[in-house]
């Protein structure tokens, strides 16, 4: 109840702010008759000059927008004496500015070790395109939408309103992807220089994703909600960022086992929330930039219910860590995902493992997993990636499913990215696949990315 209090005072916060600013336009006095005002440098039919939005640039941090100052309005000139009658010209108007931008990666996945490739995973050509426009209203506030198609299907990745007060201070509302982790910030394809995503994040494009059920929390990680971050400077050097937020969270059908990605992010319901009770979580980053090289560590949690009667809990937290140095990038993260299953009236039919010596049923799962990555230059158009990421789950079973109460999956991979000129890519990429329950798989990805 009291979380749900915030949300609707924070929600009526942001709407009112614009509100509360408005002034009534007032009108301009009327000048003596004078000679023709000078020409102004920037012709009054001219729109406002914008930049093209490229694909945001891969920093390895989070971003944030250096302190502002508000300017005072500019005065105008002083008018010569009284010449004639006519009119002075009426000042250039000042429009919203807007930008485009959107992304596009074609991946081919092919696995040797596979007679058919897709028993196991999603395999053959993926495309993934996404188109997102912004438009700043003015200093504070702004609006963002964003579409996407990949192996989910058709998204809605972003539809919110920013309204910022402050650097420390701004409020974010509608669709999007929550606070959470490092690589969420670069899940585009046209960001990172491998083909799919570390094992973590993974949204249906690893070996035996189903078995799996996807990675701890796949990216991007879209949802309806609240959140309130800011960032604070402490001299030239350090920054320090946080966000807050509520959101609806992962959903599940009836008595379930497990999050239902599917259904999560399946707009057959208007993306509303299965079980009324919001998620909340958060995070809280610090960085060191200086000159060529930065350093950034940062923890985030969030908790709620994921099952429509909201009695099963779940809790992830992550953590993460990167180092860059000029162009060489070392990243880490790690994520554990706790959360507890629907057992029912007869859990010795449901599940293979047995009651535990006092008679009862663990009804909590764990799921987590890490991956380290390095990035680096070769070639002025060559970029080499070493990663190594795995997943761990330890927890009873249903009785259909070949895992065991404690599975391990290990992947190894070599990667590089070829500029084709401008910021088009090449990737290639070779992965091997280590089961604890299954046979071991080679998978090889050849794909094409750029933003425009």
């Amino acid at each position: 109840m009291l979380a749900r209090l915030v949300f609707f005072v924070s929600l009526t916060t942001i709407l009112l702010a614009p509100i509360a600013r408005a002034q009534p336009a007032q009108p301009a006095p009327t000048p003596p008759a004078t000679a023709p005002a000078p020409a102004s440098p920037h012709p009054a039919d001219s729109p406002p000059a914008t930049d093209p939005t490229p694909a945001p640039p891969e920093t390895g941090q989070p971003t944030a927008p250096p302190p502002t100052t508000d300017q005072p309005p500019a005065t105008l000139p002083q008018l010569p004496e009284h010449v004639d009658d006519k009119p002075a010209p009426k000042p250039a108007q000042v429009g919203f500015r807007r930008n485009f931008a959107g992304s596009i990666q074609l991946d081919y996945m092919y696995i040797p070790t596979e007679k058919t490739g897709r028993d196991v995973a999603l395999d053959g050509a993926t495309a993934e395109a996404s188109l997102k426009v912004a438009m700043d209203f003015n200093s504070r506030m702004s609006a963002s939408v964003k579409v996407c198609v990949s192996c989910h299907g058709f998204e809605v990745g972003m539809a919110f309103f920013d309204v910022r007060f402050a650097d420390e201070l701004n409020f974010r509302a509608g669709r999007f992807t929550p606070s959470f982790g490092e690589f969420p910030l670069r899940h585009d394809p046209a960001n990172h220089r491998t083909s799919d995503k570390p094992l973590i994040y993974d949204m249906g494009r690893m070996v035996r994703f189903k078995e799996w059920n996807e990675g701890v929390l796949p990216a991007p990680w879209v949802d309806n909600g609240l959140e309130i971050n800011g960032t604070h400077y402490f001299g030239e050097h350090v920054q320090s960022s946080y966000a807050v937020y509520a959101i609806s969270g992962p959903r599940a059908a009836g008595q379930p086992t497990d999050f239902d990605f599917v259904l999560s992010h399946s707009p057959d319901a208007y993306y509303v929330d299965n079980n009324s009770r919001p998620v909340l979580g958060g995070q809280v980053v610090l960085s060191y930039v200086s000159g060529k090289y930065s350093t950034t560590i940062g923890a985030s949690g969030m908790g709620g219910t994921y099952d429509p009667d909201h009695e099963l809990p779940f809790h992830i937290y992550g953590a993460q860590f990167v180092l860059r140095l000029e162009d060489v990038f070392l990243r880490a993260e790690y994520l554990n995902r706790r959360q507890k299953m629907y057992m029912g009236d007869d859990p010795a039919s449901t599940f293979k493992y047995g009651a535990s010596p006092d008679g009862t049923y663990d009804p909590w799962v764990d799921k987590d997993g890490a991956y380290g990555e390095l990035e680096f230059p070769i070639t002025r158009r060559l970029t080499g990636v070493l990663r190594e990421d795995g997943m761990r789950r330890r927890g009873n079973v249903l009785a259909t499913s070949e895992m065991r109460s404690e599975s391990e999956v290990v992947r190894h991979t070599v990667a590089v990215a070829i500029g084709l000129g401008q910021s088009l890519r090449l990737k290639l990429s070779f992965e091997r696949y280590l089961f604890s329950d299954y046979p071991n798989e080679d998978v090889i990805h050849v794909g094409i990315a750029g933003p425009f």
